[in-house]
């Protein structure tokens, strides 16, 4: 039981050479060869099932790294750490240079600053209910009722006149006209 919980939980470190991979393809393609490199160089070492690269997942700042001197010009060899958490392994730098340091840096303040602000915006529904004080739900009642009385009132005038036009008092310009004015109205 102790070493299948240790082998879910797996932290190494590893120098992967990535020229031998990366001479193989033209070179235009040479960067994202590299990247699969990775892939592949850990699936064999941390023991991914199958091999499956879909299961390996690279670190942004290890990807800008490889990328760095553009398509054609990959590094030879990368030092990388890997973590494995149960099927998926995920991979980063296992130094960062000073670029990427204040890059990262840059991002985790950012991303600090947007969980700050995403507290202090609550749903609107719990500001309201927050807002609403006892005069305001009085307000608020008070409103209702005078709306309701308004359509009862609109609901008798509007059935006397059809009271009217079914006993035969007005004429049927005056039928046709009352009608468009009911339309109009609502």
């Amino acid at each position: 039981m102790d070493k299948d919980k240790e082998s879910k939980n797996i932290e190494r470190e590893y120098t992967i050479p990535l020229r031998r991979e990366w001479e193989k393809v033209p070179r235009y393609k040479r960067a994202k060869k590299a990247i699969r490199a990775i892939r592949e160089f850990l699936a064999q070492h941390m023991k991914v099932r199958d091999r499956d690269l879909n299961k390996i997942k690279v670190d942004k700042f290890l990807n800008e790294e490889v990328w760095f001197r553009g398509i054609r010009n990959p590094p030879a060899k990368i030092k990388v750490k890997a973590y494995k958490e149960g099927d998926i392994v995920r991979a980063s730098l296992a130094v960062l240079p000073n670029t990427l340091k204040f890059k990262k840096e840059k991002e985790e303040k950012a991303h600090k600053k947007s969980e700050e602000a995403g507290k202090k915006h609550e749903p609107k529904e719990h500001i309201e209910q927050k807002a609403e004080t006892e005069e305001q739900k009085i307000v608020t009642e008070e409103k209702k009722e005078n709306t309701i009385e308004a359509t009862e009132k609109f609901e008798k005038e509007s059935a006397k006149k059809m009271k009217q036009i079914k006993g035969g008092k007005m004429d049927k310009m005056e039928q046709v006209q009352t009608k468009k004015k009911d339309l109009k109205s609502r």
